[in-house]
């Protein structure tokens, strides 16, 4: 998700899409165990995701 759209969503938006990130990231690290991930780059991509969500979250309470 870009920017933008994160900057459109509400407090409880944004806590909705921090737990589905997450919940992918712990997906991805449970597939890695597994083998069955091929793209190691998701990793990265996904924390940049839910590191923007908590900035966004953090600016919204403030």
């Amino acid at each position: 998700m870009n920017k933008e759209d994160l900057k459109k969503l509400s407090e409880s938006e944004l806590n909705k899409e921090l737990m589905q990130l997450k919940k992918e990231l712990f997906d991805l690290k449970f597939g890695l165990e597994n083998g069955e991930v091929k793209d190691l780059s998701q990793f990265g991509k996904i924390r940049k995701d839910i590191a923007r969500c908590l900035t966004f979250l953090k600016q919204k309470q403030a």
